[in-house]
């Protein structure tokens, strides 16, 4: 090996000992100063204790929280670090129940994330993650379309992009034309990516599925403007599975079995008042189209629609229509 390059593999001596403090260590295992050599030769890197010793306190200044062990175990360790392992495993948990996420791309991610724990930690977040039979989407660049999206959102931009739907043979049909639309936000509902946006075509506020939408570009159009009154936050807790529409008012009568979920669905800033001993009544405003009577309908004769009338008629014409169709 000439002068230059041994020379030059020596100045990122330095550089591996981070590499390696990380990768071999946590707080439950330490690497001792001949295992350190022994690793650092296997980079081609010959290093002395003394140097090593003053290279371990450089990390120290950097940041890098190494903790010596001395005793009858003696060594070094990484003590802590910038994600520790309960947060990498809730990071996993994440990737792996996104369905937003292709397998491919949870397998990529996931691989990243043991990156950033040590080698022993790593095997803790591989048999805690399971994702070969979770529904995941097949749309490879939702990822790069979620990008695209923020960045035009930043830039105060339009979008276009094909929209797409699936037929019988699972294969893809493409709507009619390009889509152009000014993206305001998006938004993670049951358990999919959305995109929140105003359309030209209908001229209103609507919504996308992220992963049913290709070839997202960034046009120099520039937005239109979000409307005064529009609340990103009051639009997406009146969704249900993000539904395009006008929101309106109900009150709601349930039984007080149903407080927790009522919270969980609409906030804990709403109020809720008693109606009788077991009763209660609330007053939302939702989109009321079939995701919000099927919401209703699993609670059975423990709520009611109590206004406006038009909503509660609709709502048992609904139910009559069911019962029609399970009699034929």
């Amino acid at each position: 090996m000439a002068n230059n390059e041994k020379n030059s593999i020596q100045r990122l001596k330095i550089l591996y000992l981070y590499k390696i403090m990380l990768e071999q260590t946590d707080e439950n295992h330490h690497i001792t100063m001949s295992e350190i050599i022994s690793q650092l030769e296997l980079y081609g890197i010959s290093a002395g204790r003394k140097a090593l010793y003053e290279d371990i306190e450089a990390l120290r200044t950097f940041g890098l929280d190494i903790k010596q062990l001395k005793g009858n175990t003696s060594g070094y360790l990484v003590a802590s670090r910038e994600f520790e392992l309960p947060e990498l495993k809730l990071l996993a948990d994440a990737v792996t129940s996104s369905r937003f996420l292709t397998e491919k791309k949870s397998n990529e991610l996931l691989r990243k994330i043991e990156g950033l724990a040590s080698k022993y930690e790593a095997k803790q977040i591989q048999r805690q993650v399971f994702v070969a039979n979770r529904v995941k989407a097949m749309n490879e660049r939702i990822y790069i379309n979620v990008d695209t999206i923020q960045r035009a959102i930043s830039e105060g931009k339009k979008i276009s992009f094909k929209y797409f739907d699936y037929d019988l043979k699972k294969k893809k049909k493409y709507r009619d034309g390009l889509r152009v639309c000014s993206p305001y936000a998006l938004s993670w509902d049951d358990e999919r990516y959305y995109l929140i946006s105003y359309y030209e075509k209908y001229q209103k506020i609507t919504n996308f599925r992220i992963d049913r939408m290709e070839s997202v570009e960034i046009l120099e159009e520039v937005s239109e403007p979000k409307p005064k009154d529009f609340n990103v936050a009051e639009y997406i807790k009146s969704s249900f599975s993000m539904f395009s529409g006008e929101a309106e008012e109900v009150k709601l009568r349930f039984d007080n079995s149903l407080i927790n979920t009522v919270i969980d669905r609409f906030g804990n800033d709403i109020t809720l008042i008693p109606d009788g001993d077991n009763n209660f009544t609330v007053r939302v405003k939702v989109k009321a189209e079939s995701p919000f009577f099927g919401w209703l309908f699993q609670f059975v004769d423990r709520v009611e629609i109590v206004e406006p009338f038009e909503l509660k008629r609709k709502y048992i014409e609904l139910i009559e229509n069911v019962l029609k169709v399970s009699k034929t």
